[in-house]
């Protein structure tokens, strides 16, 4: 909730938001007058918070939403629902109306959500990220900013209203960019206001002008070369400004170059629409199913990095202001990588997603190079929501067929953590659309006028963004059949459609205006087939409304028409459903939009389906008036009841129950790259401790064909020639096989054999470790492991100087696995018992070693050596390995002297496991683009966007030697 402004102008931005404590003295905000003297949920009037109520029975929504219903008082507790009950079923029924002292007491969590949530340690706090603030920004040198309401997104903005008011217990603060920022000079001073303000534009009829013209203000002017200077202290003015909005404390994100910037705080904007770029021109458009031409990749390396350093910044200020307990909401697109970074620093926080758009079939997914990065990012959320139950159910399906991680339809196991995918589908705030549509007398003037202009016609309205993917071109071409087919139709109905400048940069940047203009040929080849001087059938008005206007347009239809191709949320026609409260106009609704799920009354249709949409329409003008009534009145009470409102308590609700389920669980995040880059600057002495099969190298199914790659060889030659590098290589694999194919690499370490032999850089020697141990338990391990491989077709002993490994991946999987079992049983029992060794179960194989020749016995000495030799321990080590021998290096390394902060210990592999590292990679080919950040080798795949983060800006030139692509736009 906003906070008051201090009488001395102080600047409450730079203090810490106020901590919440459980024993606070003050009342809670959920227990204010103003929460509890009104009513706050729907059918509850006062009397459920009051004794001794008036009687009076108001609505939460005006004009009394609900009047009409079943007035017959619900029971005030389960013995009263009991009395007089004929069944069982009719004890539910009386129970299930939800008496108001009944509700009351399952409210806790709208009233103290800290009460009602213990276990979690709440701090009553919350934290939402969204990618623009809800303003966009005028700046006027050494004077306050300009503030004027951000076009699009009303739904998600009044979400946040929502949430920063008295309605909620919430202490709210938004977190988002500036935004475009806007220097043009205004002809009249600031402190003198226009006599007609922007929103006064020229009202909706034939003779309007096609794009609103504020005659007291200058067009903007062009960018300036140099970018647009901001100093430290307008900055400040701009945050005090925020902090204290009414609708709620908002909190920039200042988006900028290190370069750009200087040690005064002063920053120069350059190329704002950058930051957008990557999000609007590749994941926008990919997730609504369009697909662009191949390219080198450069272009999009650069935007990706900009993409990557733009959520880092997010996360930086997010922790300046977060506090433990507090609620972190993260909103849309633009911030999928956000979830992971904020789990990277801080592992217990509470992290909800929401995705507001579609998200595409794995199909499509898979073409996008950073697939990998994108769906790993939003699984550090606990909790993700989408429009509808298609989206969720791709995206569970990307992160198996992408990622391989096992999931279901409840969400997916990632690294020993459960992330919940839900479905919400986000409403309006119903209670002021129907407020400002019917209670305002320009509003009434207006549907007048209309109705007047349009008197014995049935009027059609559409209201699009000019996108490819809202379908406005269908619409027209659907209208167009409708006339040629139902020609009694002809001069009776008209098409208002409404058309503004898209929001997306990828299609702003459509230089020939291929959309504007496939709509103009279509509306005048209507108009010319169909019309004629005195009117026209499809009025066509390429402008912005005013709120007037558009809310008027909503009331006089007779028909809402929305046609999109792929759409997440389209506000347009939950709008028209509370505008036609007292019309009851059909709605015809595109089934790839992201209402239709919820929408089930609408008239639903295939917009690519010309004939069928024209059949539909006819079917909508035909209606009779009780069925129109009977299909309205659903689609009203579903507005109405799931608004905005409700879907922000019902997105925040399911993310308790997740986390009361899922506390005591953390899932290992994903590898801070930035982090690994900095502290391996800053080292003078390294240590790297690799395995090799599913590190280096992916997992084969024959052991043999395992060899390392031209990438791997170079890029392990170029970490081990850094003299203040110590490389090592500890894998299972005997002494032969390593030297044959890592063995010319100089400088370069080997231990064989999980700990048996180590060939220290720089030699050619092996030293046995356990060339004093007893090695007779092998015959009774052979006997055994020639019995089951007779009983398994296609398995084979692997025989090494220190242990014995049996592998079965060949073989029938289920064969293989229960065979294993039984061998594994049998070994414990007899070898494991009479012999100092262990039988560990591995991918596909079974081996026996003796107990003290493990890979964290050999993590602890290279650790202690490379300690001595200088007097201090390393000051960077990076240990990643991929299954249960490699846990051993990490609990040794969990054990050891070492600073936390300096060891990055990191699983690789796509399966659900319990780890004891503290960091995630998902495959080989991610570990070699990790190492390359480091110290070169294969440049060309190294990820940007960490460097970025770290130098402040895109570096120029990367480490190392670049390797030229080899294939046009291949892997960024």
């Amino acid at each position: 909730m906003a906070q008051e402004y201090s009488k001395d102008g102080a600047d409450s931005v730079e203090s810490p938001r106020p901590f919440l404590s459980r024993s606070q003295p003050s009342i809670h905000p959920g227990l204010h007058p103003s929460v509890t003297d009104v009513p706050v949920t729907p059918a509850i009037d006062n009397s459920a918070y009051q004794s001794g109520s008036s009687g009076a029975d108001e609505s939460y929504f005006t004009r009394n939403i609900h009047k009409g219903g079943n007035n017959t008082m619900a029971p005030q507790s389960p013995t009263e629902a009991a009395s007089g009950a004929t069944s069982n079923q009719d004890i539910l029924r009386r129970m299930s109306m939800g008496s108001p002292k009944m509700q009351r007491k399952d409210s806790l969590f709208e009233i103290d959500p800290r009460a009602a949530n213990p276990s979690l340690s709440l701090s009553g706090g919350m934290i939402s990220a969204t990618f623009c603030i809800p303003y966009s920004l005028k700046y006027r040198k050494g004077q306050a900013w300009g503030l004027t309401s951000r076009r699009g997104t009303s739904a998600l903005f009044d979400s946040f209203t929502y949430l920063s008011s008295d309605k909620t217990p919430w202490n709210h603060t938004l977190v988002g960019w500036t935004g475009e920022i806007d220097n043009s000079v205004d002809l009249t001073p600031p402190d003198t206001p226009p006599a007609a303000g922007p929103a006064q534009v020229v009202p909706l009829n034939k003779n309007s002008a096609p794009i609103p013209v504020d005659a007291f203000a200058q067009p903007a002017a062009p960018a300036q070369a140099d970018g647009i200077h901001i100093s430290q202290a307008d900055k400040k003015q701009l945050e005090r400004q925020l902090a204290h909005e009414k609708s709620g404390r908002t909190i920039p994100v200042w988006l900028a170059d290190n370069v750009e910037s200087d040690g005064d705080g002063d920053i120069t904007l350059k190329d704002q629409a950058r930051w957008r770029r990557f999000a609007e021109s590749e994941l926008y458009t990919l997730f609504h199913y369009k697909q662009h031409e191949p390219t080198n990749g450069r272009a999009e390396r650069q935007a990706w990095a900009d993409y990557y350093r733009m959520n880092q910044m997010f996360a930086n200020r997010i922790l300046e202001v977060y506090k433990p307990g507090d609620i972190v909401m993260i909103h849309d697109y633009h911030l999928l990588l956000l979830p992971s970074m904020l789990r990277q620093r801080v592992p217990h926080m509470y992290i909800s997603f929401f995705l507001h758009i579609p998200f595409p079939s794995s199909e499509f997914l898979r073409c996008l190079p950073r697939r990998k990065d994108v769906l790993e990012g939003v699984l550090g959320a606990n909790l993700i929501g989408f429009q509808s139950y298609s989206y969720s159910r791709h995206f569970v399906s990307c992160c198996t067929r992408v990622l391989g991680f096992p999931s279901d339809s409840d969400g997916v196991d990632a690294y020993g953590a459960k992330v919940t995918v839900c479905v919400f589908p986000i409403g309006i705030d119903a209670a002021t659309i129907e407020r400002l549509a019917f209670d305002d007398p320009g509003v009434d003037g207006k549907v007048a006028a209309l109705r007047e202009m349009y008197k014995g016609k049935k009027v059609i309205v559409g209201r699009d963004r000019l996108d490819t993917v809202r379908g406005v071109a269908q619409k027209l071409m659907a209208f167009e059949t409708f006339l040629e087919r139902y020609p009694e139709w002809r001069e009776k109905v008209v098409l208002i459609q409404v058309t503004s400048p898209t929001s997306v940069e990828e299609e702003k940047e459509d230089s020939g205006n291929k959309i504007a203009n496939k709509v103009a040929e279509l509306v005048a080849k209507i108009n010319g087939l169909y019309g004629s001087l005195g009117f026209s059938p499809v009025q066509h008005y390429p402008q912005y409304l005013s709120q007037e206007e558009y809310l008027a347009l909503l009331r006089v239809a007779d028909i809402g028409l929305i046609t999109s191709t792929r759409d997440g949320m389209n506000t347009t026609s939950l709008e028209y459903v509370v505008c036609q409260r007292d019309d009851h106009g059909p709605l015809i609704l595109s089934e790839f939009s992201g209402t239709a799920g919820s929408l089930k009354d609408a008239i639903h249709i295939n917009p690519w389906d010309l004939s069928g949409v024209a059949h539909q329409i006819d079917a909508a003008l035909s209606m009779s008036e009780e069925l129109k009534r009977a299909m309205h009145s659903n689609l009203y009470r579903h507005v109405t009841t799931k608004d905005v409102h409700s879907w922000s308590s019902s997105f925040i609700k399911r993310l308790f129950t997740v986390l009361g389920s899922h506390n005591a669980t953390i899932a290992t995040p994903l590898l801070d790259k930035a982090a690994l880059v900095a502290q391996y600057r800053a080292a003078k002495k390294r240590l790297f401790m690799f395995d090799y099969d599913g590190t280096l190298t992916p997992i084969v199914g024959d052991p043999a064909a395992a060899v390392p790659s031209e990438k791997v060889i170079r890029t392990l030659t170029a970490l081990a020639g850094d003299e203040q590098n110590a490389v090592w290589v500890i894998s299972g694999r005997d002494q032969e096989f390593l030297g044959r194919y890592l063995g010319h690499i100089k400088n370069l370490g080997f231990s064989a054999e999980h700990g048996s032999f180590m060939r220290h850089p720089g030699s050619t020697v092996w030293e046995n470790l356990a060339e004093t141990f007893d090695m007779g338990w092998q015959k009774e391990v052979m006997a055994c492991f020639q019995k089951y491989t007779e009983l398994t077709p296609g398995s084979f002993i692997e025989r090494k100087r220190c242990a014995l490994t049996w592998h079965y991946r060949p073989s029938d999987p289920e064969l293989g696995a229960h065979n294993a079992r039984e061998c594994q049983k049998e070994l414990e029992k007899t070898v494991g018992k009479a012999w100092d060794v262990e039988v560990m179960a591995g991918k596909a194989n079974l081996e026996v070693r003796p107990t003290f020749i493990n890979k964290g016995e050999i993590a602890k000495r290279l650790v202690d050596s490379y300690g001595r030799e200088v007097g201090q321990p390393p000051e960077f080590t990076m240990c990643l390995g991929d299954d249960f021998t490699d846990e051993d290096m990490f609990r040794a390394l969990n054990r050891s002297h070492l600073p936390q902060e300096h060891v990055f210990s990191i699983t690789v592999g796509a399966s659900s496991k319990m780890t004891l590292a503290h960091w995630h990679l998902l495959e080989p080919a991610d570990v070699i683009s990790s190492i390359a950040l480091l110290n070169g080798g294969e440049t060309n795949v190294a990820d940007l966007g960490p460097l970025s983060v770290i130098e402040g800006h895109i570096p120029d030139q990367m480490p190392g030697e670049h390797i030229p692509d080899e294939v046009p736009g291949d892997k960024l």
